[in-house]
Order: C-alpha cells, then sequence, then structure tokens
C-alpha cells in the first residue's frame, strides 16, 4: 500500500517535471520564433524604406528634369503653330519701346511682365505700376516685352482669358502704336470692369471689348475685327502660355509659375520684395532699377543697372 502511494507521487513529481520542461521548450519555441518574425519584420521595414527612397529619388528626378523637358517640348509645339502673331519673338513676348514695337531702345533695362486677364494680382500690378512702366517707355528709359497668358479661362463661362488676349495680340499686330495696347490693357484691368473668377465671374461680350479697345486709341476697324469671333492667335496663346509657365527661370520660391511675374534684364523680380523692403510697389520698383521718382518720364536720365546689370536689391 505505502508502495502504490510512493510510486504515485514520483509519477506525480514526473508528470510536474515533464509539463515544467515542456513549457520551457514551448516559452524557449516561441521565443524564437518571435526573435524570427522580427528579424523578417525589419527586414520588411528596411526594404521598404529603401525602397520609399528608391521611389522619392525617382520622383525628385524626375520632377527636376521634367520642366526642362516639357518646356522644350512646349517650346517646339509653339514654334509649330501654324497661325503665330510676326511681332512676338522666340520666346512668346512682345517688346515694346519709345520707337514701337521689336525695336529695343540701347542701354535700358527691359522689363518682362507675364499676364493673365483674369488674374486680380495682375490687375493690382498693372493699376499701380503701369502707369510708370509706360512713361519711362515713351521717355527712352526701359523697353517693356509683354507676355500673355491664357490658364484660366475655365475660370469663365464664355472663354474670356482666350478672347481678351487673343485681341490684344490682334492689336500687336495690326497697330504700330505701343500706347494703345498699354491702354487697352489698362482698360481691361480696371477696377469696375475686369471680371470675376469662377461663381463671381460675369459674362464679357466681345463687344464690350471692342469698345475698351475703341477707348484705348485702337481704330474701329481694327477693334472689331480684333473681336470678331474668329480668335485667330488662340492656338499659338495656348502654346505659348504651356512654354511660360514650363520655364524653371520663372519659378517663384515655391517651385512653380505664377502670376503675374515681372522679370528685370531677364532676372525674376519676386513682388514679395516689395513687402520685405516695406515700401511701395513704384518706389520699390524705381529702387530696383536705380531711378530717382522725380526723374521718372524724363528723357536722357537712364536707370542706372542699364540693359545688363540684375536689379537692385531692395531689401538691403
Amino acid at each position: 500500500m505505502v508502495d502504490s502511494k510512493r510510486q504515485a507521487k514520483r509519477a506525480t513529481r514526473a508528470e510536474r517535471r515533464a509539463a515544467e520542461e515542456a513549457a520551457l521548450q514551448a516559452q524557449a519555441v516561441q521565443a524564437a520564433k518571435e526573435r524570427k518574425q522580427q528579424t523578417i519584420i525589419g527586414i520588411i521595414v528596411v526594404a521598404i524604406v529603401v525602397a520609399l527612397v528608391a521611389v522619392i529619388g525617382v520622383v525628385i528626378y524626375r520632377n527636376v528634369t521634367k520642366d526642362s523637358v516639357n518646356a522644350d517640348a512646349a517650346y517646339s509645339k509653339m514654334q509649330s503653330v501654324k497661325t503665330q502673331p510676326a511681332k512676338a519673338d522666340d520666346k512668346g513676348g512682345f517688346l515694346l519701346s519709345k520707337d514701337g514695337y521689336g525695336k529695343k531702345t540701347a542701354d535700358v533695362p527691359t522689363v518682362g511682365i507675364y499676364m493673365e486677364p483674369l488674374c486680380p494680382g495682375c490687375a493690382s500690378v498693372n493699376r499701380q505700376l503701369d502707369p510708370t512702366l509706360v512713361k519711362m517707355m515713351n521717355a527712352g528709359q526701359l523697353n517693356l516685352e509683354l507676355h500673355f497668358l491664357n490658364f484660366q479661362d475655365n475660370k469663365s463661362s464664355d472663354n474670356y482669358s482666350n478672347r481678351a488676349f487673343n485681341g490684344a495680340i490682334y492689336i500687336a499686330e495690326h497697330d504700330s502704336d505701343p500706347n494703345h495696347l498699354m491702354n487697352y490693357l489698362s482698360n481691361i484691368y480696371a477696377d469696375g470692369f475686369q471680371p470675376g473668377e469662377l461663381s463671381n465671374y460675369v459674362s464679357v461680350k466681345n463687344s464690350q471689348l471692342e469698345e475698351q479697345a475703341v477707348k484705348a486709341g485702337v481704330s474701329e476697324d481694327v477693334a472689331k475685327a480684333a473681336f470678331s469671333g474668329k480668335n485667330e492667335y488662340v492656338e499659338w496663346l495656348s502654346a505659348s502660355n504651356d512654354y511660360t509657365i514650363s520655364r524653371p527661370e520663372l519659378f517663384s520660391s515655391s517651385g512653380s509659375f505664377s502670376s503675374p511675374t515681372l522679370t528685370i534684364n531677364n532676372n525674376y523680380w519676386s513682388l514679395n520684395n516689395i513687402t520685405l523692403a516695406n515700401t511701395t510697389m513704384v518706389d520699390g520698383f524705381l529702387k530696383a532699377v536705380g531711378l530717382k521718382s522725380d526723374q521718372v518720364g524724363v528723357e536722357g536720365k537712364l536707370p542706372s543697372i542699364g540693359a545688363d546689370k540684375k536689379p537692385i536689391d531692395i531689401t538691403a
């Protein structure tokens, strides 16, 4: 009887030891499995990170190189348009000076203006700065280079950008006085005429644009033809627009094109500098080209930067 009890106790202890050993073995197996899983997860994470870095690198590379590739393709497309304005240069700009179209005044800055007819900022620049620019142009103190854009055309219900700037191009082509074109631009950018965008857009008839051209000094015949609805320069306008907005040298600090854009002697001139310098647009511009306010419109008084120097830093 005693022997049977002892045998039972031994069996119980043996079972406990076997169970404990089995548990320890199971824990060891589970730990090994978890270490293996962590290793696999670590390898996968590293692989994903490496893959992401590779993908990001490709995207960055493509984005950096895509601009020049797109610019080249857009340039070729612009050059291949059948109906092109004869007075536009090879980059889609119209040069204006005291001597007319395409005749650059020597030894003075050239100011490039890239504008869109629905752009509120373009209207603001036009209202504040253009009167000074026109005075300087007529006095032989600078050349103007106008670039017309239409990328906001879909923000109107009736292709306003296309019609307004097809008309501007027609005026440039068929009216020899650059002041008439500048007056037309001032008229369509005027407070009370420039339409809003999207839900704020109110339809503008061709007859209204024609009226603004006549008020600008354009003959009735040219004005009527400019807004006849033929829109013969729209294909070129769109191609020029696509080329312009893909030119990296015109990109702002955000890395993209925006309107309005101004250049001075082919150097990007940031309008943010006006705020940083705590000055007005006119005073900031005059400082940038090196001309005193009382010299504006005075023949023989030329901006100090001439035709080749970069604009003066007005924030210094």
